[in-house]
């Protein structure tokens, strides 16, 4: 039976937190990166952490961070999963013994499955758009149809949104979706109305994907 994850990305507030999780958000991801428009301070961060339900996965979001800086991170909060969108190796990744996924900002798809393979420690691979300079957040999605098989579980991120999610899913049957842009408001703001449309969205294509079986 199909049931595609969902993570909500960029949030920096209680009240967000707390709506994606009552509309049964699978995880919540926290920037820890400073020159994001949604960076949340880790202290801040943790207030958020600590009221979550058990099964709703907190995950931190680096770029390039500092050894120092993911220790001090780890040491003031308790985050369950470790998300890399820098150009971190495999045994920097690993060397902070949590568990972690993997970013790659796709620009040749077909170099994929080579990059990932770079990766072998990682629990999975967040696919993303590819832009100049930046480090996800973008609104630009990926060409689907280019995403080569991948012998990990994948999370789809890159421009996703309630109106396109459904044949996103559709065309790569991910893990995971991850969106952060699609459901705001402003940069760093959830709009609730769309978080819940996403929602909707994911279980509906998996609904038909599951009629289709």
């Amino acid at each position: 039976m199909t049931r595609t994850r969902i993570k909500i990305c960029g949030i920096t507030n209680s009240r967000d937190a707390e709506f994606a999780v009552a509309c049964e958000a699978d995880a919540l991801g926290f920037n820890l990166y400073e020159d994001s428009p949604r960076y949340i301070d880790v202290m801040a961060a943790d207030k958020i952490i600590r009221q979550l339900p058990p099964f709703v996965i907190s995950v931190a979001l680096f770029v390039n961070h500092s050894d120092d800086e993911v220790h001090f991170a780890l040491k003031k909060s308790s985050f369950d999963l470790l998300q890399f969108n820098g150009d971190e190796t495999n045994d920097y990744c690993r060397s902070f013994g949590k568990p972690f996924i993997k970013v790659f900002r796709v620009e040749a798809p077909w170099e994929l499955e080579e990059r990932v393979n770079e990766f072998p420690h990682s629990r999975g691979v967040l696919l993303d758009a590819f832009v100049e300079g930046e480090y996800g957040g973008t609104g630009k999605t990926i060409d689907w149809k280019g995403i080569p098989a991948i012998n990990r579980p994948v999370v789809l991120a890159g421009g996703l949104n309630a109106d396109n999610v459904g044949l996103a899913i559709e065309q790569v049957r991910p893990f995971a979706v991850d969106v952060s842009s699609g459901v705001e408001s402003e940069k760093g703001i959830k709009d609730h109305g769309k978080i819940a449309s996403f929602i909707r969205a994911v279980r509906a294509a998996d609904s038909e994907a599951n009629n289709e079986q």
